[in-house]
């Protein structure tokens, strides 16, 4: 089947691109670091790189809606990766600075805010002209299940990509990673080719986040309790650091945990279209994110490498269930540009709370300690999940109060009308 085949290569493009990326980041800082002799410089170019995605809502709202086919999205892999070749390239004539890595930064976020939604409204199209190849009313919501693959996918490359990385700058390969990564984005987009996604008619406008939310408002109590998550995640990564610093075992307790999370994010993905079929979106999106800051809190509380595996499996499990429910309701209430602009807009959210939390982290671990700030995010992540789901609770029951209140005063027209 060509669905089947189109999902194959969207899956292993942007697998491979992703792992690379994994890969060639513990060269990067290396790279920069012999180039320039500044440590300053070595989080330039992945700066740079969120500044066009967290104002995509903004300059992109009709530049996404132009990456509706493989072909177009591979156009988008050919700029990444010509902006992912500028720094090896600059470095192999001796001439990396501060202004090559800005501008490789800026393009590649560029073509980030595009190609990534493009790429996972691309994949749950695909999703859905399987389902129609197939017409098995068992197997169906093949668009989640997609989305979900992808992005299981893509933990394992957080966990293996840099133990890959790590092995290869052992053994003296750094700009050749460089080289590698941008040689994969390309041909995660030259293996997009051909396909062709769901496109919306052109007398329709161009809808922006914004009003693509109109309607959906269970999407955005998943965004908000998504972005909690998001923002709190620096204290399981530079938390789990800094303990292990602290604690004379640099790398055991932030390589127990991701390990841990690496597993129950595959076991997570392996269930999770089971699980979101069986419950209703924001419910089960708001306990997966309670049931993660309750693995926080236990870091906190149990600081042992065996206590943090454990942990960071059920954490593991827990997002990817989460992350499954938003991604249902997507999939099942929009398609076409509405797909591509919700899409686009969870990226953001992403990136963005991510962002300000690594932005805040390292200030908060200082002052109060590791452990402090894992029981605290977890706290917060807890609260701000459990808040959604009374949100949307209360919003249900306005909402039927108010269909029964109409349906009780349209019966009672109509009784008056009858005796009239």
């Amino acid at each position: 089947m060509r669905a089947r085949r189109d999902a194959l290569f969207l899956l292993a493009g942007g697998g491979s691109a992703d792992l690379a990326f994994r890969v060639a980041q513990v060269a990067l800082p290396l790279v920069v670091l012999q180039e320039t002799g500044s440590v300053a410089a070595t989080g330039l170019a992945g700066g740079a790189s969120g500044i066009p995605v967290l104002l995509s809502p903004w300059w992109a709202r009709r530049a996404r809606q132009w990456v509706d086919s493989g072909s177009r999205l591979a156009v988008v892999a050919a700029v990444q990766a010509i902006a992912l070749a500028m720094v090896p390239a600059a470095a192999a004539f001796g001439l990396l600075h501060a202004g090559v890595l800005i501008l490789s930064g800026l393009l590649l976020g560029c073509g980030e805010a595009l190609s990534t939604p493009g790429r996972s409204a691309l994949l749950a199209d695909t999703g859905d002209s399987w389902d129609k190849e197939v017409r098995d009313p068992v197997r169906r919501d093949r668009a989640v299940a997609l989305l979900m693959w992808q992005d299981g996918v893509r933990r394992v490359g957080m966990v293996v990509g840099p133990v890959i990385g790590a092995l290869a700058v052992g053994v003296g390969l750094t700009e050749e990673l460089l080289w590698v990564e941008a040689a994969a984005v390309l041909g995660a987009g030259m293996l997009a080719v051909g396909i062709v996604g769901e496109r919306s008619p052109a007398t329709r406008g161009v809808p922006s986040i914004r009003g693509s939310l109109v309607g959906r408002q269970d999407v955005l109590y998943g965004w908000i309790a998504r972005g909690a998550g998001c923002l709190t995640w620096f204290s399981f990564t530079l938390g789990l650091s800094v303990i292990g610093a602290e604690r004379g075992q640099p790398g055991v307790y932030l390589a127990a945990g991701m390990s841990g999370y690496g597993i129950g994010s595959v076991v997570g993905t392996m269930i999770s279209l089971a699980v979101v079929r069986r419950f209703a979106p924001v419910p089960l999106a708001g306990v997966a994110w309670a049931l993660m800051g309750l693995c926080w809190i236990g870091m906190g509380v149990w600081t042992t490498p065996a206590a943090v595996a454990v942990l960071g499996g059920l954490s593991g499990v827990t997002v990817v269930l989460g992350i499954a429910a938003i991604s249902l309701q997507i999939t099942r209430t929009s398609a076409g540009a509405e797909r591509r602009a919700l899409l686009s807009g969870q990226s953001v959210v992403v990136n963005a709370s991510s962002s300000a939390g690594l932005l805040i982290g390292g200030p908060v671990i200082a002052v109060v300690g590791a452990e402090h700030t894992l029981i605290g995010s977890g706290l917060l992540t807890g609260a701000v999940a459990i808040g959604v789901v009374v949100a949307s609770r209360n919003r249900a029951a306005r909402e039927t109060a108010s269909c029964q209140t109409a349906d009780h005063v349209r019966d009672r027209d109509q009784h008056a009308g009858r005796a009239a």
